[in-house]
């Protein structure tokens, strides 16, 4: 019986992985201009690390984790998101006592168990970015102008950034209660979580992606309206270091995000190009989390981005990448010592950083230049007796099947080398 993968996975494989690697290696690039070092943590954690620090209430929680028990008895779960984890790592690895800030950042897939969709995925991956050890909102702007950059060099187009504030605690809990007694009327309205939900985090009421509950609350209040003078004073120090920064952006008070973590500045990056899945990326301050994780009080801020959105996003822009991940050259061969000759040559290329290929089945030469046809490779060349006798054989440009005369020896100064 045929095994397939898993429902809301992908394979990716051929131009899809180089593709993937193009991103990935800018994600890399633009990540070190800011001064931010890579993070790998486990793709597994203890279940409590996400109760703890993403919040009971939240829909990862209660609905999205992958979670098994091992054979000691102990609860882990597939990473649903990248914060908490790097959050737990910055403790464990007493990163604190480096330089501050702590600069971080990670590619890495993590796991939902949501309903797959065009650019929504059960395994999905993140290029995601975190500080740690500032409260000033130049860090934020420093932070939003990281993903800002990582679009930019892309080519993204028709991007908006939207910010709100949703303040610190003492605003959180004044906000909270005006909620309530909104939902209170719209409570017979509203699902059964939701109606849990409301007493215990109202906020997240708010996230719900029930149509109907979404229709009772649009109207619900604002945290920007609730938030402190210092809450307030931040936010414009934000928008006066975005606007230093000259990236655009538009104030949304309907921002709240899904993770209970957040404290003041939360943002998301949208596209139209998107549809209803609008949010390429999210992120906000967290200046709490750490201490809930048994650290100090630091001020902490990051994103998340989704990287099969990103893809999306290009794809519907026809912005997607050309990228040359094929074989520079196929070195074909007749009789042992023209094998001998052949495998010289492709280990001094790919040596020498080009891609090259020879024949490893003992075919004939029609096969072999079948075979060099269908495994893309630009350039071909097949060596015998006569080839060596003379020192020189004839390379084939495989799409236009124009040839010409070449010096073996000179094989390698026709790529540039010497």
């Amino acid at each position: 019986m045929a095994i397939t993968r898993p429902k809301g996975t992908k394979d990716i494989f051929g131009n899809q992985a180089a593709l993937w690697r193009y991103i990935e290696n800018m994600a890399h690039e633009t990540a070190a201009v800011f001064g931010a070092t890579e993070i790998r943590t486990p793709t597994f954690e203890r279940i409590e690390l996400f109760r703890q620090s993403v919040g009971e209430t939240t829909d990862i929680v209660q609905k999205e984790m992958y979670s098994f028990t091992d054979q000691g008895g102990r609860e882990y779960v597939l990473r649903p998101e990248g914060t908490a984890g790097t959050v737990r790592a910055y403790l464990e690895n007493r990163l604190q006592d480096l330089a501050m800030p702590v600069k971080l950042y990670y590619i890495c897939p993590n796991f939902r168990a949501e309903r797959p969709q065009e650019g929504r995925y059960r395994e999905f991956h993140q290029f995601g970015a975190e500080y740690f050890g500032s409260y000033h909102p130049t860090a934020d702007a420093e932070m939003i102008s990281l993903a800002y950059l990582f679009l930019s060099k892309l080519g993204v187009d028709d991007l908006t950034l939207r910010l709100n504030s949703i303040g610190d605690a003492d605003c959180r809990q004044r906000y909270n209660d005006a909620l309530l007694t909104f939902l209170r009327a719209k409570e017979e309205k509203l699902c059964t979580l939701c109606r849990d939900r409301m007493t215990k985090n109202p906020m997240r009421v708010l996230d719900c992606k029930n149509e109907d509950c979404q229709a009772q609350t649009k109207d619900a209040p604002v945290p920007l309206d609730y938030i402190s003078e210092e809450a307030m004073e931040h936010f414009t120090g934000l928008q006066k270091n975005l606007e230093i920064l000259g990236i655009p952006f538009q104030i949304d008070k309907t921002i709240v995000r899904g993770l209970d973590y957040y404290t003041r500045t939360v943002f998301e990056f949208t596209s139209v190009d998107l549809g209803s899945q609008a949010t390429v990326c999210g992120g906000g301050r967290y200046d709490r989390l750490v201490e809930k994780n048994g650290g100090q009080p630091t001020g902490a801020v990051g994103f998340g981005l989704g990287l099969e959105r990103l893809l999306l996003i290009l794809r519907n822009q026809n912005k997607l990448p050309e990228v040359d991940d094929g074989i520079e050259l196929f070195i074909g061969h007749m009789g042992e010592a023209g094998a001998e000759k052949a495998l010289r040559i492709a280990d001094y290329l790919r040596k020498h950083g080009i891609v090259a290929i020879t024949d490893l089945g003992g075919r004939n030469v029609k096969a072999q230049m079948k075979y060099a046809h269908k495994a893309g490779a630009k350039l071909a060349i097949i060596i015998g007796d006569s080839e060596l006798e003379s020192g020189k054989a004839m390379i084939k440009s495989m799409s236009t099947g124009k040839e010409h005369e070449i010096h073996l020896e000179a094989i390698p100064n026709y790529f540039g080398l010497h």
